[in-house]
């Protein structure tokens, strides 16, 4: 990993407004894309795509990068890929991430820090998810269309599995502890999940846009974003939100409201909340006071 600088910078249950303070870690990115983080607090180290010439490799001028960031320093891990769009970590430290436009999973290992390709042959490969060996990926062909090509998939033991097929926009993926997955399926504006033994069921109906989504450590709190107005703040009309909701209630918290495009969202050990603003060129940690 390079060092380039040193910072400088529903339904039906009832919505309460979070205690939430908001603060941007980094600025003047180029289209920050997917975030994962690890660690807390002072040793949190966050890692996000930035993707300013989606579908542009890096031979034809293309300036996607992969990159992280700690309190102290941010640099690149991975230059001149088409389009990086999501990433996850494993528990052992190791980084998956999808590159969209072309149809790969690639992933850098925590020991050596060397980049490789994971699995290839996909088919617009979006959101990405780890439960011990296993990823859970979903790919997006068809984005929109309900009964088309669009795959929620789990890859474990060098064999890829399709879990559901045929959802609009199964957008992003976060699986739990028991290996629940759960996902965002952005223009049917809800949010599904499917239990080991394989039973789908809604989690969330009539959102407006889901498109981010993470749990935290305990697997007790889901965390998404909804933007149905990407690029505009609330200060110009727009109605961009992030959400929390408990898992074990049903309630529903507003974290932030106004973000001009809140994309993808991630959860550290210690309970602060983290998003990419893409439009924007921002990552915002919100913890609680």
């Amino acid at each position: 990993m390079k060092v380039l600088s040193t910072l400088s910078v529903f339904v039906a249950a009832s919505v309460s407004m979070a205690d939430f303070q908001t603060t941007v870690i980094a600025s003047g990115l180029a289209s920050p894309t997917g975030i994962a983080v690890s660690g807390a607090g002072g040793g949190t180290t966050v890692y996000f795509t930035q993707v300013p010439t989606p579908g542009v490799p890096g031979s034809m001028g293309g300036m996607n990068s992969v990159n992280f960031l700690t309190r102290t320093s941010m640099g690149v891990i991975s230059m001149g890929e088409p389009e990086p769009v999501n990433l996850a970590l494993s528990n052992r430290g190791d980084l998956y991430w999808t590159c969209r436009t072309a149809g790969v999973i690639l992933g850098m290992d925590h020991r050596t820090h060397e980049v490789g390709l994971v699995l290839g042959g996909l088919d617009m490969p979006t959101g990405i998810a780890t439960y011990k060996d296993e990823l859970f990926f979903t790919q997006l062909p068809t984005p929109g269309v309900p009964g088309g090509m669009n795959t929620v998939n789990r890859y474990a033991d060098g064999v890829v599995t399709t879990l559901t097929m045929g959802e609009p926009e199964p957008t992003d993926i976060a699986v739990d502890n028991q290996g629940t997955a759960y996902w965002t399926c952005k223009s049917a504006g809800v949010i599904l999940k499917r239990t080991r033994d394989g039973a789908v069921s809604l989690v969330r109906g009539m959102l407006d846009n889901p498109t981010g989504i993470a749990l935290d450590k305990s697997g007790r709190s889901l965390y998404f974003t909804e933007v149905p107005t990407p690029g505009i703040p609330g200060s110009m009309g727009g109605t961009n939100k992030v959400w929390r909701h408990d898992l074990r209630t049903g309630g529903l918290e507003l974290v932030h409201a106004g973000d001009p495009e809140p994309r993808d969202i991630a959860v550290a050990a210690d309970g602060a909340v983290y998003w990419t603003c893409t439009s924007a060129g921002v990552i915002v940690r919100a913890a609680r006071n």
